[in-house]
């Protein structure tokens, strides 16, 4: 017999006091508070504890309560009430009901140099000597303070070009390398190896070159790829017409589009990079379309940035909002679920007031716009939780009218506190209004924006949440499905020495303890493997209208998926005004990081590790 429909809104539930013991005290005892019993086995518990030890814990810290108060402690301290907003800070850490960036959970109250932005974009180089070497030093400096990079080599002239004062240009390619060469040399010794992402313009001419730069195993291994595709390549594409690379405004060969497309979407499929960027469609969706033009993104791709842009991430964890999981009547606590959005705004913006940043043109765009990036992890776990399946239609409809909430709470707490403290110094009303987004935002947000302003130029991006996730015990991670029921993790404790650690799926493990006699899997629980292609698109989707930023997402196939369909996938996407992607298909040019497990045993050491 089918199941019952579920509701998925209710009522403003109070969360219920507990006092925290140790890391793994204290999730037990969250997840108590929220689901109504535990919600994870040992062994998450381990990983969320070495996680939490490794990346996250200040010297003398005994647990993550410690943490989450210094936290709390130092972003509110911008305030002028410290003590209030603290308390308010601490309420939805506590619980991991809300995820802060790990350089904010690692920064913050430990020094007053300490920058606790994730990651930047860097200025564009200038096409000459000394603006690469400017540009080589801007990224050492951000990487050193433990951030990652995006970076657009596009500006770069082609291999082979003549130059009058030396040897012909080497070409962007040459400089990737040159730049993980100085990556590897800085960050040798460093606790956090912050990732890089280059990009490069689809009609640039050494483009080819570009795709396959990671074509051998081990190359560029710091870095992401992804190609900028413009809407003149897509419609090029599609008529199957000559397609030009230029440089400085001079077609220096013509191919023919749809082969350049071939190349593009079968290193995707084999080699797993290049990522696609949709460039024009993030520019049409750009808050600030007037003031800048964006060409890359943060190594994740979440947050499109201009010149100097930096993140400025946290996550709320759905299933912590999730009340009587696995019932009838299993429901999301929008109520809460938004209040707490509201004070995770605030949060957010307070970051930029009190981080410091590497370079000094990064500090100014910062304060200029103030964008924040508020996102969601725990999706896919939250929707088992409802008895929903991952891609199907009600799962999609709930999964957008979570992120239309959350959406319309950032943007009203973010107009309040343009009353307060400010809108941002870089708001022109009448133009921010005009902005494709801001079009689709309720006429009475629109009219208050008119008004009032508002804090921050952006406010929502879907960040992957990979180590916050694990710290929260292993949630499925932003908006991703579900990995695997069980999956072998290798995690680095705080020396450094790798740990195998099993994990189960906490809403799996939560199913488990609620029915101990069943040995079934939960209603609606399905994995990445086990997804057809058009669910991952179809949730990204749904989502990407109530995002201002961007979302990071991977599409992850299985080893016979055909490339007609990944293919094909490819141009649906374009379609469906998604921002940009990347493609994983284990097999045997690339591994993956993470590998489903087969038992529940820890000992199977031969089981592929991250």
């Amino acid at each position: 017999m089918a199941p019952a429909r579920r509701k998925h809104i209710g009522p403003l539930r109070p969360a219920r006091p507990y006092r925290e013991q140790s890391v793994t005290a204290l999730y037990q005892m969250s997840a108590t508070a929220n689901l109504g019993t535990k919600l994870l086995g040992a062994p998450n518990l381990r990983a969320s504890e070495l996680v939490w030890k490794a990346k996250y814990a200040a010297a003398g810290e005994r647990n993550v309560s410690d943490t989450w108060r210094r936290v709390a402690r130092a972003v509110a301290s911008v305030e002028a009430d410290p003590q209030y907003w603290e308390r308010e800070f601490l309420s939805i850490l506590e619980g991991f009901r809300f995820l802060p960036g790990g350089r904010i959970l690692a920064g913050a109250g430990i020094s007053e140099n300490a920058t606790l932005c994730n990651c930047f974009v860097l200025d564009r180089i200038e096409n000459s000597d000394t603006g690469v070497l400017e540009a080589l030093g801007e990224t050492a400096k951000t990487l050193v303070a433990g951030g990652g990079v995006g970076v657009d080599f596009s500006t770069l002239s082609p291999n082979g070009t003549p130059r009058a004062d030396g040897p012909p240009a080497p070409g962007p390619v040459a400089f990737l390398r040159l730049w993980q060469a100085t990556a590897e040399a800085f960050l040798a010794n460093a606790p956090r190896r912050g990732a890089m992402m280059a990009t490069l313009r689809c009609d640039h001419p050494d483009i080819e070159a570009f795709i396959y730069a990671k074509r051998l195993p081990g190359a560029l291994s710091l870095f992401n790829l992804s190609v900028q595709i413009t809407d003149k390549f897509l419609a090029a594409v599609s008529a199957d017409a000559d397609w030009p690379l230029m440089f400085e405004g001079r077609a220096l060969r013509t191919i023919r589009a749809s082969q350049l497309w071939d190349k593009i979407a079968r290193a995707a499929y084999d080699l797993g990079e290049p990522g696609l960027l949709f460039v024009d469609q993030i520019q049409r969706e750009n808050n600030l379309w007037w003031r800048e033009r964006i060409d890359t993104t943060n190594p994740c791709g979440e947050v499109p940035l201009p010149p100097n842009g930096a993140c400025d991430l946290g996550s709320l964890n759905l299933t912590q909002f999730v009340r009587d999981p696995f019932t009838p009547g299993a429901s999301l606590d929008i109520e809460r679920l938004t209040n707490a959005a509201r004070i995770a705004v605030r949060f957010l913006d307070n970051v930029l007031d009190l981080t410091t940043f590497p370079v000094p043109k990064q500090a100014e765009e910062a304060r200029a716009t103030r964008r924040v990036g508020l996102g969601i992890t725990g999706l896919a776990d939250a929707l088992v939780m409802l008895g929903l399946t991952y891609g199907e239609e009600l799962s999609l409809r709930t999964a957008a009218h979570v992120m239309s909430a959350i959406r319309d709470a950032a943007y009203a707490v973010s107009i309040d506190l343009a009353k307060e403290k400010g809108a941002f110094p870089a708001l022109q009303r009448n133009l921010y209004l005009d902005g494709a987004f801001i079009g689709r935002l309720p006429a009475s947000l629109r009219a208050r924006i008119k008004a009032h302003g508002l804090r921050n130029s952006h406010l929502l991006a879907i960040a992957p949440t990979g180590s916050i996730s694990l710290l929260a015990g292993g949630v499925s991670t932003g908006l991703e499905p579900i990995f695997a029921s069980f999956q072998r993790r290798t995690i680095h404790d705080e020396r450094d020495v790798p740990r195998s650690v099993e994990l189960t799926d906490p809403a799996l493990s939560l199913w488990r303890s609620q029915k101990p006699a069943q040995e079934s899997l939960p209603p609606g629980f399905i994995t990445a493997w086990d997804l057809p292609l058009s669910a991952h698109i179809d949730m990204q989707a749904a989502l990407q209208p109530f995002v201002d930023q961007a979302i990071s997402k991977t599409w992850n196939v299985g080893p016979d998926c055909e490339f007609e369909e990944v293919e094909g996938a490819l141009r649906d996407a374009c379609r469906r005004g998604l921002k940009g992607f990347a493609v994983f298909r284990p097999g045997r040019v690339r591994e993956g990081v993470l590998s489903a497990a087969p038992v529940r045993s820890c000992s199977d050491e031969a089981t592929p590790c991250e």
